[in-house]
């Protein structure tokens, strides 16, 4: 609690000391939710007037490294609709899940409403091919996983490969279940909320790999997921790439 007090009261200075012009503000991320520590970085979202424009900084403030999502406020609707085709929704996040610092027109009050509804609306789905290429993607990977159980075992190349598959499981399943995805700690912490069985059985395989060099309850897993998403996909799969045509072709 402490570590969440002081981080709102630096937050708050710094919106004050960088963004006097500043529409509102939020802090997001760990901090917002009581899960950081003195050394963690500081999300915060800062609404400005429209001809501020958008953009994301990173900055030191009072010894803190500190990640600023600015946006102006007429940006935030195509901004937010961005964010959600990502699937990841990283500011959409710290707005609806933030605390808010600063309010003194309701622009944060309403950009928050507006983040809670993309929330609720979840990310969009995956299409067919978009769900045939993670299908094969994640096949392929899984058998240079298998590979990696016949000695001599090359360590390096196998945690790799372990990081590679579990990226691409956590695809799949949040995208299976209509949830958010999200990268570095965010990976698991999302994995798990949407779906605790698979998400921890994932992670305990790609832990077994760490610690043991055992890729078995990893590939049991991925067998698994695959067989919820419609099974391995190895031949009879086909992509055509085609080439975006020059402004002469259009």
């Amino acid at each position: 609690m402490k570590d969440q007090e002081a981080a709102l009261c630096q937050a708050g200075r710094l919106v004050r000391e960088l963004f006097p012009q500043a529409l509102g503000a939020v802090l997001g991320g760990s901090a917002a939710l009581g899960r950081s520590t003195p050394t963690s970085d500081l999300d915060i979202g800062v609404l400005l007037p429209d001809r501020a424009g958008s953009g994301r900084e990173v900055i030191r403030h009072e010894g803190r490294l500190v990640e600023l999502f600015l946006n102006s406020v007429g940006d935030v609707p195509e901004f937010f609709e961005w964010d959600r085709a990502r699937r990841r929704a990283t500011v959409v996040f710290v707005y609806a899940q933030g605390v808010t610092l600063t309010d003194p027109h309701g622009q944060v009050a309403r950009t928050r409403q507006r983040a809670q509804a993309v929330l609720a609306m979840g990310p969009p789905p995956l299409t067919a091919e978009q769900r045939r290429h993670g299908r094969y993607v994640l096949t392929c990977y899984l058998d240079d996983l298998a590979d990696t159980a016949t000695p001599p075992v090359n360590r390096y190349e196998q945690l790799v490969i372990a990081d590679h598959v579990l990226r691409e499981a956590v695809e799949l399943l949040t995208a299976h279940h209509g949830a958010w995805t999200g990268i570095g700690k965010w990976l698991p912490r999302r994995l798990i909320a949407a779906d605790p069985v698979r998400g921890n059985a994932l992670l305990a395989g790609h832990q077994a790999v760490a610690e043991r060099a055992d890729p078995g309850p990893l590939s049991a897993a991925v067998g698994e997921l695959l067989e919820l998403v419609g099974g391995p996909l190895r031949e009879g799969y086909a992509h055509r790439w085609q080439a975006r045509p020059t402004e002469a072709q259009r």
